[in-house]
């Protein structure tokens, strides 16, 4: 009994075992440099627990357990990240095998990676290796980015390798097979070309930062830090920033690989806020991209802190397309530089969309050009977005240039204008010049006449006085009207106005000024009549403040020169109101206004009212009793309505 139950176990063992999805072995060719494992190479297990060991896992229970993800739609990665994985991998190694093999796991990102191999020699027990993105980088067996476990040479044996694998994200491991002779030129070709790829950014970053410092713009500066979170970004991503910057500190790694891409979402939505002016053009769509942005940020830093989804990258899509959104909409509105942000966007979410099918386990055109077409993208991106910003600031100094060149060409026709003005100035102020200088040619003319009738006289006075001292009488009387012409010029001008022969050049010449005008007035008020205060009677006064008005020594009432006379409250000079007045009583009042504003060059207004005011004045003179044809025009003058008015006007 005891035989036949041992007998139906091991057949029902065979059965389970015969049932169970086993991997498919690896035949290694001597003449192969790399293989990649595809899902029919290695078996899955997954435990939930995370408490199996290798003896568990090689147990036939828990073997049984073991799947493949041939012609499943399961994606090779770690869905769970809670739960801890198991890889199992079976080698045929070949009979002429004599180099060691390297077994590269592609994602830097994996928390803890333990890699069992079994012993070369007799024993039984496998070697392990931990290593991982939670361990100081000196864990892993080889100083390189990715994480790399070594397959001794083993001719013509079967060896089966197990991998158990734990991460808190969602990530792959994919794995690819190396030989020693065509890891190192491979290894070598990588790292230069990564060198490449950061020298470009750093170049992008110096040149940048030189133009910030001198340009003063700083869209520049959000270029540079949008290209920092980058390189930052790149730096965990590929775990060059493991190895080589922060080697000992596995907390910052993970902190800086969730850290990043939030860096990267900020400050490339404040460059190209600033960029394409989406304050100013945009104003809905900048608020709007604002609160996106700022709650994707909150989002994302829950999702790393917290949650642990795993497709955290999901939440990069709604503020990416917003921000593209907004780019092509300023290109709409005539921004053109804002193309080139949306080719550098599509370079990159195109290279994005492999990245993405990795992190989901979808096997889409993975290759090595399909693996480093971010780096290719970024660099393109980065290149173009600087391009991009050349050009708009290139076009805001042409629209500053064209805004100049208007402005230079309205200051241009203002000159001129104001050229003109001058020159029309200075032809005024020439006709001016001409006028007075035919004044006082005229002037001069006339005294010169004067002077010659003089000079014809005393001659004849000598002539006579020679002749004949029989007429010494009317010699006297010639001599006594050549003295009188001599001495007195001005009584024979003032003669010729009371004639009605001279023009205002020469009336100016009599009464050259306001002072000489209120003298006149002041003699013709005080000097016949004396002086009688108009406030109390009072017939003494003094000299006042004002030029020829007189103060009452009783009252101290101050009467000025034109008070009570056809000039009081003047509103042009009285120079020109005596003319007007001489020139309306010598034409009795037939001189026209208009003609009068011409002669005195003032407005028509004006010129008419004090017109009428003399009009009347003389109208009232011809009906006093004691009117006189012929009578002088400063009768006028000491017009009584006008005294009249005045007085009622002081009383009130």
């Amino acid at each position: 009994m005891g035989r036949a139950g041992l007998v139906l176990a091991v057949v029902w063992a065979s059965c389970l075992s015969a049932f169970a999805t086993a991997e498919d072995t690896l035949h290694i060719q001597s003449s192969w440099t790399e293989f990649f494992l595809a899902d029919n190479y290695y078996s899955i297990l997954e435990d939930p627990s995370g408490q199996l060991t290798l003896a568990d896992v090689r147990s036939p229970a828990v073997e049984r357990r073991f799947t493949t993800l041939r012609g499943s739609n399961q994606p090779p990665n770690i869905q769970h990240p809670q739960s801890t994985y198991w890889l199992r991998i079976t080698v045929r190694h070949g009979l002429t095998e004599n180099s060691t093999w390297y077994l590269e796991l592609y994602d830097a990102h994996i928390g803890r990676a333990v890699f069992y191999r079994p012993p070369l020699g007799a024993g039984t027990a496998y070697e392990s290796v931990t290593t991982g993105a939670t361990l100081p980088f000196a864990t892993r067996p080889h100083p390189y980015k990715n994480f790399l476990f070594d397959l001794p040479p083993r001719p013509g044996q079967t060896a089966t390798y197990y991998l158990r694998l734990n991460s808190d994200t969602r990530t792959s491991f994919r794995a690819m097979l190396h030989s020693s002779a065509g890891f190192i030129p491979e290894m070598t070709g990588q790292y230069w070309l990564l060198g490449v790829f950061y020298g470009v950014l750093c170049i992008m970053v110096l040149y940048n930062l030189i133009l910030f410092f001198f340009l003063k713009e700083r869209t520049y500066l959000y270029y540079v830090l949008y290209v920092g979170s980058g390189a930052l970004l790149f730096f965990s991503e590929d775990g060059l920033g493991f190895q080589y910057l922060w080697p000992g500190g596995p907390g910052l790694n993970h902190f800086v690989g969730a850290a990043a891409p939030v860096l990267l979402l900020l400050t490339f939505a404040t460059y190209a806020s600033g960029f394409l002016d989406t304050a100013s053009r945009l104003p809905v769509l900048h608020r709007v991209g604002r609160w996106v942005v700022g709650g994707s940020t909150a989002l994302l830093v829950l999702d790393a802190a917290v949650v642990h989804s795993g497709f955290s990258f999901w939440l990069y899509l709604l503020p990416y397309g917003l921000l593209y959104y907004a780019a092509f909409r300023a290109y709409r509105a005539g921004l053109k530089p804002a193309r080139y942000l949306l080719l550098a966007q599509a370079l990159v979410a195109s290279s994005l969309t492999f990245l993405i099918m990795r992190k989901l386990g979808i096997d889409f055109y993975n290759n090595a050009y399909t693996v480093y077409s971010l780096y290719v993208a970024f660099v393109a991106e980065v290149v173009i977005l600087s391009y991009a910003l050349g050009e708009k600031l290139k076009g805001l100094m042409d629209m500053t240039l064209l805004t100049q060149n208007r402005l230079l060409k309205q200051l241009r026709k203002k000159h001129q204008a104001q050229d003109r003005l001058v020159e029309q100035m200075r032809e005024n102020q020439a006709l001016k010049d001409q006028l007075n200088t035919e004044l006082e040619a005229l002037v001069g003319q006339r005294t010169a006449e004067l002077q010659r009738q003089n000079d014809t006289v005393a001659t004849q006075n000598r002539e006579l006085l020679e002749a004949n001292g029989l007429l010494a009488l009317q010699s006297a009387a010639i001599e006594k009207l050549n003295g009188d012409l001599s001495r007195d010029l001005h009584a024979e001008k003032a003669a010729r106005i009371e004639a009605r022969e001279v023009d205002f050049g020469e009336f100016s010449q009599i009464y050259p000024d306001k002072d000489a005008c209120l003298r006149y007035l002041a003699d013709l008020k005080w000097a016949q009549g004396g002086y009688r205060c108009r406030k109390c009677g009072h017939e003494k006064s003094c000299e006042a403040r004002e030029p020829f008005a007189r103060r009452c020594t009783r009252c101290r009432y101050v009467e000025s020169a034109t008070a009570g006379t056809l000039l009081q409250k003047c509103k042009f000079p009285i120079v020109k109101a005596l003319y007007a007045v001489f020139l309306l009583h010598a034409h009795r009042g037939s001189y026209s206004p208009s003609e009068l504003a011409r002669v005195l060059e003032l407005r028509q207004a004006t010129s008419w009212a004090f017109a009428q005011k003399v009009l009347a004045a003389l109208q009232r003179r011809r009906a006093a009793p004691d009117f006189e044809d012929g009578e002088p025009w400063t009768h006028v003058l000491l017009d009584a309505t006008a005294e009249a008015e005045l007085q009622e006007i002081e009383q009130k």
